[in-house]
């Protein structure tokens, strides 16, 4: 199955997401801000990055920009899971170059469906 980083600052978030892509195969990687997902996903190129917005120091949008517009990790995708809800973060996070952009909190389907959606390409 498919290797996936996870980057939130939350470890309850963390924790759930993280069982939610186990009990399906994947393989979880985990970075708990955007500076160290953005060095992860340089060092690990994982499969797919599941971004979290709201983060002390490099926040999510910024580090989405980092890894989408970088030739080393753009053919990453990033997918945005956050609790921000408002139309203007939505779009604002797929001008950055996300691939998706999920709310929390999330219900496991919508994750793996999302997920599978962008793994397909």
């Amino acid at each position: 199955m498919a290797r996936i980083l996870i980057v939130d600052d939350s470890p309850t978030e963390m924790y759930k997401l993280a069982a939610m892509l186990e009990k399906h195969g994947h393989r979880v990687l985990k970075a708990e801000n955007g500076a160290d997902g953005v060095a992860l996903a340089r060092q690990e190129k994982p499969d797919a990055v599941l971004m979290d917005i709201v983060m002390p120091g490099l926040n999510g949008f910024q580090a989405t920009r980092q890894l989408t517009k970088d030739e080393e990790t753009s053919h990453i995708p990033v997918i945005i899971i956050t609790t921000k809800d408002q139309e203007t973060d939505k779009v604002w996070g797929k001008r950055q170059g996300a691939r998706d952009y999920l709310t929390k909190p999330l219900a496991e389907e919508t994750l793996l469906k999302t997920l599978n959606a962008v793994l397909a390409g």
